[in-house]
């Protein structure tokens, strides 16, 4: 039953994420948005975290897998290396946009109604102290979430 909830949950998500990406132009990040949650690394315990026994290690490390592997999270584009302190890299535009289809897409599949932007906005506002992001970047989504309000 939780694979079949999990899998139901996963459609959503990729569908209205997909749905945004469209309005936005993103044909084809629209249709390949999260592919990699069907890999066993991500999907096995993304499931169990979900819907049934949760194994934090589990879900850490397929959480860092989902990031390196799908360049719309910010902090795939967080550079570490050995000798500086870590280089925060400008997120290309159609990725930027994805991110934002995927904060839509992610809410309306969660609580199930019609997200919005001003939505989006003060999710956005409440967590982006937490956020690494390339000036560049940073100011191409207040100026969208502004914008679309």
């Amino acid at each position: 039953m939780k694979y079949w909830k999990y899998l139901k949950y996963v459609l959503r998500h990729k569908w209205f994420v997909m749905v945004e990406c469209f309005r936005m132009g993103l044909i084809w990040r629209g249709l390949a948005h999260d592919m990699s949650k069907f890999l066993p690394s991500e999907w096995f315990p993304y499931m169990e975290n979900f819907y049934g026994e949760k194994k934090k290690y589990n879900f850490s490390l397929a959480w860092l897998y989902h990031q390196h592997r799908n360049p719309h999270h910010w902090q795939y584009w967080i550079l570490r290396n050995d000798r500086d302190k870590p280089q925060v890299l400008e997120m290309p535009g159609k990725y930027v946009k994805e991110m934002l289809a995927d904060w839509k897409g992610a809410g309306r599949a969660i609580r199930g109604g019609p997200d919005n932007w001003k939505e989006c906005n003060k999710w956005y506002n409440k967590n982006k102290d937490k956020m690494e992001l390339n000036d560049s970047t940073r100011f191409f989504i207040e100026l969208f979430l502004k914008k679309e309000q």
